[in-house]
């Protein structure tokens, strides 16, 4: 009788083992899928992948003002005698985002040239403009190497403060609330002509004439749903921001006032920014002026 009462204790044992496991393996997965799911296409893809606007090569000496300089975080065209990018390509998407913050380490890019003039943290002071990013800090928030490459110079030019502080920066935000729909977004940012007017007035260059003042600071983003494979996947119907704003202190706040077609961009600088998409498919995006929301 004894030896029959272990047995069913035993039993009742082993099932209750086995039902706790049974519920412990339902919970762990049901959890686990969900923080894998919520950006499964999210990845760091190629910062070039809409193409090189401007044919861009890695030749200091035959190619000075239009040098091609890739990192793992951008790449850019760099122009020796403007002292600043023609411009610079990115990708952004969640996997470039993170908790790192903004590292404020102004420094000049030492893989420039060794002969040429390098722009220096303190190079734009007193001048009234501001050290204006391209590529912002806060897209390259995911380690410290990261952030800390959107603060070398070579990734700056002077931007009148209204325009950097707020109406370009009000573009930048609205990019990352875009990332936190679930999109992707290549950006390509530049500027281009001679003549700016920040805080202190009208000026066309600064630190002893080594860094050009551009008239214009532009941008184009192509906005698309995560994935892979993304120049192929941009269609007739995609999305593409493309803003025009004059480099001055009296720039209006609102973003969506300077939106303008890429054609436009394209006339004024000379480049084909989306080199890399199928030519019918440019024909289309690239004329249209965007009407999608801005916040």
């Amino acid at each position: 009788m004894k030896q029959t009462i272990t047995r069913i204790s035993s039993a009742a044992l082993l099932l209750a083992l086995a039902a706790s496991c049974s519920r412990t393996e339902q919970v762990a997965p049901s959890q686990q899928p969900t923080a894998a799911t919520v950006n499964q296409d999210a990845t760091r893809d190629s910062n070039l992948a809409m193409g090189n606007p401007s044919g861009a090569v890695t030749d200091a000496t035959n190619s000075p003002n239009n040098y091609l300089m890739t990192k793992t975080q951008y790449t850019m065209s760099y122009s020796r005698d403007k002292g600043k990018p023609n411009w610079v390509s990115w990708h952004l998407s969640s996997a470039w985002l993170g908790s790192t913050a903004r590292q404020d380490n102004f420094a000049a890019d030492a893989t420039l040239p060794s002969s040429w003039y390098h722009v220096g943290s303190t190079s734009y002071s007193g001048s009234g403009f501001d050290r204006g990013h391209n590529c912002p800090s806060a897209d390259r928030t995911g380690s410290v190497a990261d952030n800390t490459a959107t603060f070398l110079m070579s990734n700056m030019m002077p931007q009148a403060p209204t325009n950097n502080q707020q109406t370009w920066a009000g573009l930048e935000n609205y990019a990352r609330t875009l990332v936190g729909q679930g999109y992707e977004i290549y950006i390509i940012a530049g500027s281009y002509g001679s003549g700016g007017t920040g805080s202190s007035g009208y000026a066309t260059t600064i630190d002893a004439g080594r860094i050009t003042v551009p008239s214009n600071c532009w941008k184009v983003m192509v906005v698309l749903p995560e994935g892979s494979s993304d120049a192929s996947r941009v269609t007739t119907s995609t999305r593409v921001i493309a803003v025009n704003m004059p480099n001055t202190n009296s720039i209006g706040t609102s973003w969506g006032a300077y939106r303008t077609t890429v054609d436009a961009i394209e006339s004024a600088t000379g480049y084909n920014i989306l080199s890399a998409v199928s030519s019918t498919v440019q024909a289309t995006i690239e004329s249209k002026v965007d009407t999608g929301p801005t916040s």
